[in-house]
């Protein structure tokens, strides 16, 4: 399982490259007007700035919808950095951008996936990554965790070199079930990430064991 951080606040890439865990990082429109990131000469440094904190692959959404744009965009966010992989929505336009993007041999993350059909069709087109968000079909009352597992199991029985990246993972009990649906990568915020720390019996353990130190030394 890789661990990818889904922001674009620097402070937080930092911190998670700094644990020593971090292989990459995803963000979109909406992460980078969080951080107040504004205007295309901005926005294009902030992800070489991302590039040259991790090791990893960064995704780099497109903006435009219509085919050509997508290609247009996608070829400018290759270009900034090797690390750099073009996110495409999935709709006709964004498969066919998969697909050119593919044997100019750029690499892509195929996002807002929702059913196995678009899984296939990403991965059918050349996608390095398929993005299923977990978290926006829980709140819909769809098993998101579900999805990961068929797409997961689909991808192995036929031999796509497409992995599966689940997107929209929200907390700690996501990351695991991620796990064991075999999702090859999960992005997730920082906090979700820490929280796999957590863990009453270890700091019950450290305690016992700082206590039983201090009466051997004084």
């Amino acid at each position: 399982m890789n661990f990818f951080i889904d922001t674009a606040n620097l402070d937080q890439i930092k911190e998670a490259q700094d644990l020593g865990i971090l292989d990459g990082v995803t963000t979109n429109p909406s992460l980078m007007a969080k951080e107040g990131i504004k205007g295309a000469k901005n926005i294009t440094q902030h992800y070489v700035d991302i590039c040259n904190i991790v090791d990893g692959d960064v995704s780099a959404e497109v903006i435009a919808t219509d085919y050509e744009g997508m290609i247009s965009e996608g070829e400018e966010l290759a270009a900034l950095h090797p690390q750099i992989v073009v996110k495409v929505p999935c709709t006709k336009n964004g498969i066919k951008a998969v697909k050119y993007l593919s044997t100019k041999g750029i690499r892509t993350n195929c996002t807002l996936i929702f059913s196995v059909g678009q899984a296939l069709l990403a991965a059918k087109a050349g996608a390095t990554y398929v993005s299923p968000f977990v978290g926006r079909l829980d709140d819909i009352c769809t098993d998101g965790i579900v999805l990961i597992r068929q797409i997961a199991d689909m991808f192995n029985y036929y031999a796509f070199d497409t992995q599966v990246l689940a997107a929209s993972v929200r907390h700690t009990m996501h990351i695991i079930q991620c796990v064991e649906a075999g999702a090859h990568v999960a992005t997730c915020p920082l906090s979700a990430i820490v929280g796999l720390l957590n863990h009453p019996l270890t700091d019950k353990g450290l305690e016992q064991f700082l206590a039983d130190y201090n009466k051997l030394n004084g």
